[in-house]
């Protein structure tokens, strides 16, 4: 796993150093590119002089060319000094800041300032002001300094970095129990049974009515996790400020481009950090509208569809017939599909569609007793499902039932076990998409093997994706993790 280094020009600046921290001075890491350590470094830059060309600022330089992850970056101390350059990451925090105020019973009625270390601050009032500012701005120590105009009301006048030495006496325990908790890791836990070789940031909403698993299935990962070396932790949305944290980042939320799972798949692969979805896969496979060119383009088997804007509407009927499906670009977990059974239906549902899209899919019926759904990782399958019908209804889902009649029943096979040319063309529509985690759903019928659709982000229950491998499954999952973290 990445260890923590932390970088100070004299032992003074940090006379209360958390228990088992590395702490190695500014100019011995200049100078000896080994004095961090063997293995993965994070490196917490706490020099004094963050000035351009300055020992900070060649120390952050020097991490990066090293390989090193390293807080702040140089990028990030040249940015602080800009105005200009922060000047949207500045407005950002004033909206979060002034929808904190709103809620206050008793708010400031002068300017003041907030002091953040490491996303933390000592006001609980501005937690999420300062979990804002650190997702900004990736400085250790920053300071918020807050204006009150006679006009105007409270504004954001700048947000700015401040060095190790310019802490109060007051602020340095604030300080050190931030550090002890932006640092603390398993892999300094002496009662842990095997060491912690890398972290794994499992990413959920635990309000999700239907998440990609279930907890019984993401308990299963983090035990075997643990008997690999992997530290797997739940994190939330509120938990973006931690990412940088972990070695990898795997999303058990419904992907979306709208949703917090876009922006966490984005700042992990700025970060260099394996992501599972990444973000050009989920790009990708949540519009369907790329995904039905791409398929086409690519000769890849799937039922007839077309892409209709209002005007291209009227000859849906006259090239699918009726039943036709109607689909929306960004659904998921068969909602935004609709059956139009008459010309009336159809413009009925296109219209409601249209409000929110200014393309939509036709697509033939194709009626069967079960989907197949193949999951495919790193280009290989991993789990091959069949999904019924719900009872009575024409998808999986049926969000108008409840209870029993919600869904259908399933079965899995193992991949030996599975037919071929489900396999192969399964395998052909994933590879289309990339090299991550997918599930492909696809019918059957006398006519041959079609693809529906590309899922990024496949459901991995207990009891069902995982019937046949069991734990070997969560293994490969874990498995694919350690091999990206090397590779990166």
């Amino acid at each position: 796993m990445t260890q923590p280094v932390v970088l100070i020009d004299r032992p003074s600046d940090l006379p209360t150093a958390p228990e088992g921290l590395r702490v190695v001075a500014t100019s011995d890491y200049l100078t000896d590119p080994k004095s961090a350590g063997k293995g993965p470094v994070r490196i917490i830059n706490l020099s004094r002089d963050l000035v351009y060309l300055g020992r900070g600022y060649y120390a952050s330089l020097l991490a990066d060319a090293r390989g090193h992850k390293v807080l702040p970056t140089a990028a990030t101390i040249l940015a602080l000094k800009d105005r200009g350059r922060v000047w949207t990451g500045v407005r950002a925090v004033e909206r979060v800041l002034l929808r904190a105020l709103t809620r206050m019973k008793e708010a400031p009625e002068a300017s003041f300032s907030i002091d953040v270390y490491f996303g933390r601050t000592s006001d609980p009032r501005f937690a999420r002001v300062a979990r804002e500012a650190f997702d900004r701005f990736r400085a250790p120590i920053l300071r918020i300094k807050v204006t009150l105009d006679a006009t105007w009301g409270f504004y954001v006048r700048t947000v700015g970095q401040r060095t190790i030495d310019e802490l109060r006496a007051d602020e340095h325990e604030t300080f050190a129990a931030a550090l002890d908790a932006h640092t603390r890791r398993e892999w300094r836990d002496p009662s842990a049974k095997r060491p912690v070789r890398h972290t794994l940031a499992v990413l959920i909403d635990p309000k999700e009515p239907m998440p990609p698993s279930d907890p019984k299935a993401l308990d299963a990962l983090e035990r075997v996790g643990a008997k690999m070396g992997v530290s797997v932790e739940r994190i939330r949305t509120r938990d973006y400020a931690r990412l940088s944290e972990f070695d990898a980042l795997f999303i058990r939320m419904t992907t979306a481009l709208d949703n917090p799972t876009w922006r966490f798949a984005r700042k992990a692969e700025d970060e260099g950090m394996p992501v599972i979805d990444d973000p050009t896969s989920m790009l990708r496979c949540t519009n369907k509208v790329y995904l039905a060119e791409t398929l086409l383009a690519k000769g890849v088997p799937a039922p007839k569809t077309l892409i209709l804007d209002q005007r291209g509407l009227a000859k849906a009927p006259d090239e699918l017939g009726f039943p036709i499906v109607l689909k929306i670009p960004d659904g998921s977990f068969s909602r935004g599909v609709f059956k139009a059974e008459t010309p009336a239906e159809l413009k009925k549902i296109a219209k409601t569609l249209f409000a929110d899209s200014d393309l939509i899919l036709a697509q033939e019926f194709m009626p069967t007793e079960f989907d197949w759904r193949v999951g495919v990782l790193d280009g290989q399958p991993l789990f091959v499902s069949q999904y019924r019908m719900a009872p009575k209804h024409w998808q999986i889902y049926n969000h108008g039932a409840t209870g029993r009649g919600k869904s259908g029943g399933f079965a899995t096979f193992a991949v030996e076990d599975s037919p071929k040319d489900v396999l192969e063309v399964a395998m052909k529509a994933a590879n289309l998409m990339g090299n991550g985690l997918y599930g492909v759903d696809l019918k059957q019928n006398d006519r041959g093997v079609f693809v529906v659709e590309v899922n990024d982000n496949p459901n991995i229950d207990q009891g069902v994706e995982d019937k046949v491998l069991k734990d070997k499954l969560y293994e490969r999952l874990i498995d694919s993790f350690i091999a990206r973290i090397r590779a990166r």
